[in-house]
């Protein structure tokens, strides 16, 4: 049979929800209690199903950065034979839009990743690619629309 929850045992879960890797003597102090009696508590509070589980939650490293967006510009050996390199290229999760251009320009990427990094390994993924002449690299500073 399942106890009901005092106000100490809401404090602790609380305090868990908010950090589950929490020490228990930093909740023991926080919840006025010993360590070992928070370690109890806890178990109990495994044990009759009110925490089944400590997860990990994937987010940005910061909530204050947002995702870095670049422009590559890709120039192919054969513009008229270079589908390859289009279907390679849209394949990838990062790019957000593929143009293919008229004029001097080849194909236009807009590409958007958690990290400078990650663009890197997008460029150098499409620069290994067999149909790919050059590009070009240029990262977004602001965005006003």
């Amino acid at each position: 049979m399942k106890r009901v929850l005092d106000k100490v045992d809401e404090k602790i879960l609380e305090e868990l929800t908010r950090n589950a890797r929490l020490a228990h003597n930093d909740i023991a102090v926080k919840v006025n209690l010993s360590r070992n009696a928070v370690r109890l508590r806890i178990e109990r509070l495994e044990r009759d199903g009110y925490i089944k589980g400590y997860t990990i939650v994937k987010g940005a490293p910061s909530s204050e950065v947002g995702p870095i967006n670049a422009l590559i510009f890709v120039y192919r050996k054969d513009r008229m034979r270079g589908a390859d390199v289009v279907r390679s290229i849209v394949a990838m999760p990062e790019i957000i839009s593929c143009n293919v251009m008229s004029g001097d320009l080849d194909i236009v990427l807009t590409v958007e990743a958690s990290s400078s990094d990650r663009i890197h390994r997008v460029w150098n993924d499409i620069s290994a690619l067999p149909g790919v002449l050059n590009t070009v690299t240029s990262f977004v500073l602001s965005c006003t629309k």
